[in-house]
C-alpha cells in the first residue's frame, strides 16, 4: 500500500520565461538536497536557475501544448491554477510567461517522488510559515483540503487521474471531490466527451475540437503522427505495437475499481473514425511506472 507520508519542501513556485499549465510549474527549492530522500532523485535535475518542474499529484488538467497540439480548456485550467497560486496580470507570448504580479510565489510541496521524466510528484500548497521541511509529513483529509490539486478537481478544472502510488486514502477522497464537480457539471465535464469520440485528424481533438482525458488526448496525437509516417491500423493497434517498444510502451496498465488490471487498449473500441472509451474515468488508477 502507497504510503501517506510526503516530505515537505519549502521554495518559490516561478513562471517568468517559463511554460505553465494546468498540472505543472516549475519550482526553486529553499534547500534542493531535500530532494535526496525522494524516490527516483538521481532523475531530478534543477535547470541553471535552480528550478524543477513538477507533476501535480492526482490531476491531468487539459493540454496548453503538446508538441503543435492543444486541448479545449486548456488555458482556462493553466489560468484557474496561476490565480490559485496568487499570480497576476501575466503577460504571454504564446504559452511563455513574459512578465507577472508577483514574479514568484512563496510555497511548499508535498512529493515523496519523482516520476520517469525527474519531476517530483506533488501536492501544492501556498506559503512557508508553520511549515517544517526537515520532517515527513502525514497527509491527511484536512491537509489534502488545502492543496492546490484538491482545488483544480473540486473546481472541474482537471481530471482525476491518479496512479497506484497515489496512496489509497488520498484516492478515496479525491474520487469523491471528482464526482461532485462532474456532478455539478463544472468546468471540464461540460464538455468531456471521452466516453465516445471521433478521430480522424488532430483537428477532432483540437483546440475547437472535442475533449477528452489528457492522457489519452496524448496517445491520441501520437497514433495520428505514427499515421501520417505510415503506420497503418487504428489506435488500439498502435498501443499494442507500442507495448513492444521498451523505450515507448504507451499502452498503460490500468486498475479499474481496484480489483482489475487491464491494458489502456483493451478498454478502447473504434468503428471507423468513432472511439468508445469502455470505463468510467473515475473508476480507474493507472500504474506508475
Amino acid at each position: 500500500m502507497s504510503s501517506p507520508f510526503y516530505r515537505l519542501i519549502r521554495g518559490n513556485f516561478a513562471i517568468i520565461g517559463k511554460q505553465p499549465d494546468g498540472d505543472s510549474i516549475r519550482f526553486v527549492a529553499d534547500n534542493p538536497k531535500l530532494y535526496e530522500f525522494l524516490h527516483r532523485a538521481y532523475r531530478i535535475k534543477p535547470s541553471r536557475d535552480g528550478s524543477v518542474q513538477l507533476r501535480l499529484e492526482a490531476i491531468d488538467a487539459p493540454e496548453t501544448h503538446y508538441g503543435k497540439a492543444a486541448q479545449p480548456l486548456g488555458k482556462e485550467a493553466r489560468d484557474r491554477f496561476l490565480d490559485w497560486l496568487g499570480f497576476k496580470s501575466i503577460e504571454f507570448k504564446k504559452n511563455e510567461v513574459l512578465d507577472s504580479e508577483p514574479n514568484t510565489i512563496p510555497g511548499a510541496i508535498l512529493t515523496k517522488a519523482a516520476d520517469a521524466n525527474g519531476r517530483p510528484i506533488s501536492y501544492v500548497l501556498l506559503g512557508k510559515d508553520g511549515f517544517d521541511d526537515e520532517k515527513w509529513v502525514m497527509v491527511d483529509e484536512k491537509l489534502l483540503e488545502k492543496t492546490a490539486n484538491f482545488n483544480m478537481l473540486s473546481t472541474g478544472s482537471a481530471y482525476y487521474t491518479v496512479y497506484t502510488s497515489t496512496p489509497f486514502a488520498h484516492r478515496q477522497l479525491l474520487r469523491k471531490v471528482a464526482l461532485e464537480a462532474r456532478e455539478k457539471n463544472l468546468g471540464i465535464w461540460q464538455k468531456d466527451t471521452t466516453s465516445e469520440f471521433a478521430l480522424s485528424d488532430a483537428d477532432d481533438i483540437g483546440p475547437k475540437g472535442q475533449l477528452i482525458l489528457p492522457k489519452l488526448f496524448r496517445r491520441c496525437i501520437d497514433y495520428l503522427k505514427a499515421v501520417d509516417g505510415g503506420f497503418r491500423g487504428n489506435l488500439e493497434d498502435w498501443l499494442i505495437d507500442s507495448s513492444k517498444m521498451l523505450s515507448r510502451n504507451e499502452n498503460d496498465r490500468v486498475v479499474i475499481r481496484d480489483s482489475e488490471e487491464v491494458q489502456l487498449s483493451e478498454l478502447l473500441v473504434q468503428r471507423n473514425s468513432k472511439i468508445v472509451f469502455q470505463a468510467d474515468l473515475l473508476d480507474l488508477t493507472f500504474v506508475e511506472k
